[in-house]
């Protein structure tokens, strides 16, 4: 899946936002697919959550399709930190586990921490 890696901010990928020291961050992940692919690409994606269940600083995750024909998915998943995240992302075992997904898949993951906007939401 490493090819198949579309940055949001194309100025500013997965791999530099990683490199940031962060705490109780959220990556947001937009995968587009072929409608076919999609049990597949499901398979792949249970089977990378339950790797990441199991490192240290992960918190939660969560997975959405969009409404209709559109095979699109987002995912978001809360961490402790980066450093957290870091090391599951570069892990051995979770980089091994991209290549089960199908080859139409493309994945766009960025990082986001919360912001306090006043009267709406609390940081």
């Amino acid at each position: 899946m490493e090819s198949l890696m579309r940055p949001m901010d194309p100025a500013f990928p997965i791999d530099r936002q990683i490199a940031i020291d962060a705490f109780a961050i959220v990556l947001i992940n937009l995968f587009t697919l072929d409608k076919a692919d999609e049990q597949a690409f499901l398979d792949a994606w249970q089977a990378d959550a339950a790797f990441m269940k199991r490192q240290p600083g992960f918190i939660s995750t969560q997975m959405h399709r969009a409404i209709g024909e559109s095979p699109a998915y987002l995912n978001y998943a809360v961490w402790e930190s980066t450093a957290d995240f870091r090391a599951a992302f570069s892990h051995p075992e979770f980089r091994a586990k991209l290549s089960a997904y199908p080859s139409s898949a493309v994945a766009s993951p960025h990082l986001f921490q919360k912001v306090a906007v006043p009267g709406i939401c609390v940081a």
